[in-house]
C-alpha cells in the first residue's frame, strides 16, 4: 500500500495551485529543495508522474490534475474535522471565513456585523468580498466556510439555504419618471442605454436574462465595476439600469433618480448561504443565515426619500413603517 503523507497532499495542493515550485515553497513556508523532495517523494509512493517540469514552467499531468482534486477534497474534510473539534460545543465561536459578493457585502454587512458581534463575542469573522465563481472555488477548495450570494449555484458538493428575496426595480434619471408599472423586456431597454456590472458578476447576467436579452451585443450597454458607479451615470442622465431592492437605502440617498417597481411578475434575486456538504458547522451557518434574515428585515428603508416610486411603498417598507409607529 503507497504510503503518503498529510504534508506531501498539502505541498501538491499548492503547486496545483502556483504551479511553480518556488511560490508553492513561499505559500507552505519551506524552502524549494524541501517541497521538491516531498513531492518526488509523492510520485514515487503513488508510481505516478504528476507534475512536467518545463522550462517555462510546471504543468500537471493528466492523473496529476485528478490527484490535485482528491487531495484538496482530502485536505477539506481534514480541515473540517478540525474544525468540528475546536467549535463542537459552541454556536458561532473562533474563526469564521465569509465570503460575500460585492452586489451584497456593502449593504448587508453594516446592520449585520453589529448583530453579530453583540450576540457573538467570541467569534472571529474574516470577510472575503469577490465575484461568485471566485468565492465558489475558495468555498470547495476549503479556503472559506460559507458564503452569502444569489442563489442557485447548484454544485454537487455544495449545500444551499434560501434566506430572502431581493427584487429589482427599474432605475431612471428623474426626467423619465414613469406613471405606472413596467415590464421587464427587451422592447423597454431598446433604445435606452442599458447601464450594468462589467462580466463576472452575477447581477448583471440577472438583469440581462429579467429583459429577456439572449444577445446584448445588440442594444446599448455599458459595463462598470460597481453600483455605485452604475447610480451615478443614471442620475447623470446616461442611462438606465435594474437595482436591487437591498442596495437603494444605500445607492440612491441624496441622487436625483426615478424608481418604478416592475409589473408582475416582479423580477427578483435569491439571496442565501452556500456551505460544503462535508462541514461540520451546519449549526453556525443556519444561525448566521438567521441573523442575515434579521438584518435584512432590521435594514435601513430601500427607498431614499428623492426617489420615485411608482406603485406605492412595497410590502417591506409597509410592513417597516408599522413597526415604527408601534
Amino acid at each position: 500500500m503507497a504510503h503518503i503523507t498529510f504534508k506531501q497532499l498539502k505541498y501538491f495542493d499548492a503547486l496545483a495551485r502556483e504551479l511553480h515550485f518556488g511560490r508553492a515553497a513561499e505559500a507552505c513556508a519551506v524552502t524549494q529543495p524541501a517541497l521538491s523532495m516531498q513531492i518526488h517523494e509523492l510520485e514515487e509512493s503513488l508510481g505516478l508522474m504528476l507534475v512536467e517540469r518545463t522550462r517555462s514552467g510546471v504543468q500537471l499531468t493528466t492523473k496529476g490534475r485528478e490527484i490535485s482534486d482528491r487531495a484538496a477534497r482530502v485536505l477539506g474534510d481534514v480541515r473540517d474535522l478540525i474544525t468540528f473539534a475546536h467549535h463542537a460545543s459552541s454556536v458561532l465561536a473562533g474563526t469564521l471565513r465569509l465570503g460575500v459578493i460585492p452586489s451584497v457585502a456593502p449593504y448587508m454587512l453594516p446592520p449585520l456585523l453589529p448583530l453579530l458581534r453583540d450576540a457573538y463575542p467570541e467569534l472571529e469573522l474574516h470577510v472575503r468580498e469577490t465575484q461568485t465563481g471566485v468565492l465558489t472555488d475558495e468555498l470547495i477548495e476549503g479556503k472559506l466556510d460559507v458564503v452569502l450570494l444569489a442563489l442557485p449555484i447548484k454544485h454537487p458538493d455544495l449545500v444551499e439555504m434560501d434566506l430572502f428575496k431581493d427584487r429589482f426595480v427599474l432605475a431612471m434619471p428623474q426626467d423619465k419618471k414613469l406613471s405606472g408599472r413596467v415590464r421587464a423586456t427587451a422592447d423597454y431597454v431598446e433604445g435606452e442605454r442599458l447601464l450594468l456590472l462589467e462580466e463576472g458578476h452575477c447581477l448583471r447576467d440577472q438583469a440581462l436574462t429579467y429583459c429577456n436579452l439572449q444577445h446584448v451585443d445588440q442594444f446599448n450597454t455599458f459595463g462598470a465595476s460597481s453600483l455605485s458607479t452604475i447610480v451615478e451615470m443614471v442620475s447623470a442622465n446616461l442611462g438606465i439600469t435594474l437595482l436591487p431592492e437591498l442596495c437603494l437605502g444605500v445607492e440612491t440617498r441624496g441622487r436625483d433618480l426615478a424608481l418604478a417597481k416592475f409589473a408582475e411578475p416582479e423580477p427578483f434575486r435569491n439571496i442565501g448561504l452556500v456551505w460544503r456538504k462535508t462541514s461540520p458547522r451546519v449549526s453556525d451557518f443556519k444561525e448566521l443565515g438567521r441573523l442575515v434574515s434579521q438584518a435584512w428585515t432590521a435594514g435601513p428603508l430601500p427607498m431614499a426619500k428623492s426617489a420615485v416610486v411608482s406603485g406605492g411603498a412595497s410590502a417591506r417598507t409597509k410592513k417597516r413603517k408599522k413597526s415604527v409607529k408601534a
